[in-house]
């Protein structure tokens, strides 16, 4: 029913367990922003966040290449139920990322992911993707506001390393943890997944850190299986796939 009447399926968070469901489904899905959070965000949609959304559902070229977030980061929540917010913009960060936290050259792969917390509930079940889906993938991989510690981090990470699907990866691209401006927590973070790279024996595996998706604002819009590409000299992603097709043309 879907294929015959195509609809964007958009989320983050909690919605990482559809997007595997559609994953499974062969349906392709975006990992991005929320009606609330990200659409109506106080003061208006970050423009880098809204820039990224059209061209991954609203154009038909390649999406290319992620250009950087000059304007700011953040996390701040200001309650959309206070009339008083509804002009009020959020406090930025200044941007440092993406960069490059390991490797070097170009690596290209399939995109898949989610929110971290989110992945551990979908180990083992019907839904998550059999071993060979793997190969070659590029893993898209953010906390959320929860914060949990980069030990269980590198204890996850782990049990995909268990589960042969580290090995298997082109490359990694980090979002910044959800709910933090925690500089110590984040290279923390960082330092866990470095760890638990060089623990399964990939210390030149390509990882970007600090990319913008997942909990924090703004957030890129991430299509599922989509052909992906990681510049680690210049710290650059790019899509190479159009996000979505002209079913017209």
């Amino acid at each position: 029913m879907i294929a015959d009447n195509p609809k964007v399926f958009l989320g983050y968070s909690d919605p990482t367990i559809l997007h595997f469901g559609c994953l499974k489904a062969g349906l392709g899905s975006f990992y991005g922003p929320t009606i609330m959070a990200g659409f109506a965000e106080n003061g208006g949609m970050h423009a880098h966040a809204e820039n990224s959304l059209r061209k991954a559902i609203f154009q038909t070229d390649p999406i290319g290449e992620i250009a950087p977030n000059r304007d700011g980061w953040t996390v701040e929540h200001l309650p959309w139920k206070d009339p008083e917010n509804q002009n009020r913009r959020r406090r930025l960060t200044p941007s440092t990322g993406p960069r490059t936290l390991q490797g070097t050259g170009i690596a290209q792969g399939h995109l898949i992911g989610g929110c971290a917390e989110v992945l551990e509930m979908l180990k083992g079940s019907d839904w998550w993707p059999p071993l060979d889906y793997w190969n070659g993938a590029i893993l898209f991989y953010e906390t959320s506001e929860e914060a949990p510690p980069p030990t269980l981090v590198l204890r996850w990470l782990r049990n995909f390393a268990a589960q042969g699907i580290l090995a298997r990866l082109a490359g990694i691209i980090l979002g910044r943890p959800g709910g933090q401006t925690d500089e110590a927590y984040r290279k923390a973070q960082e330092d866990a997944v470095v760890r638990a790279l060089a623990e399964a024996g990939l210390p030149r595996l390509p990882v970007l850190a600090e990319c913008e998706f997942g909990h924090t604002d703004p957030m890129v819009t991430l299509p599922y299986g989509a052909m992906a590409e990681i510049d680690a000299n210049r710290a650059r992603l790019s899509i190479l796939e159009a996000g979505v097709t002209d079913a017209h043309g």
